[in-house]
């Protein structure tokens, strides 16, 4: 007997397109790992400033649009953020519902820690 597998049935695509961890895939090496760098935070400090949904080229970022293109796929693939493509164009959101239910306080803790003013010695 021959089985012929499609190859949509060996690596199903999500409907829409873009690939995002389940909450329960959700790490916390990835979680702190996009959060260490200064960009995303910053990225993602900006999507924390309301619930509403950011196009790709809404964020002040200093990096060209490919590394801002890496920046959030690194977010993506971590669970940080949610995108969806919308046109032309891609929009992103802070997945914070999963975030604290994962990790309870911890997005909370970095962005207030990230925002304060920095001590000197």
């Amino acid at each position: 007997m021959i089985v012929v597998q499609s190859s949509s049935a060996v690596t199903p695509q999500p409907a829409e397109g873009i690939a995002h961890p389940a909450r329960a895939e959700l790490e916390l090496a990835a979680v702190l790992h996009a959060l260490s760098d200064p960009v995303r935070l910053r990225m993602v400090a900006a999507l924390a400033g309301d619930d509403g949904e950011h196009t790709c080229k809404s964020f002040d970022v200093p990096v060209t649009k490919s590394t801002c293109t890496h920046h959030f796929k690194i977010l993506r693939e971590a669970g940080v953020i949610h995108q969806r493509q919308a046109g032309t164009s891609r929009l992103n959101a802070l997945r914070r519902e999963d975030l604290d239910a994962r990790f309870p306080g911890l997005l909370t803790t970095i962005l207030q820690a990230a925002s304060a003013p920095h001590e000197t010695a």
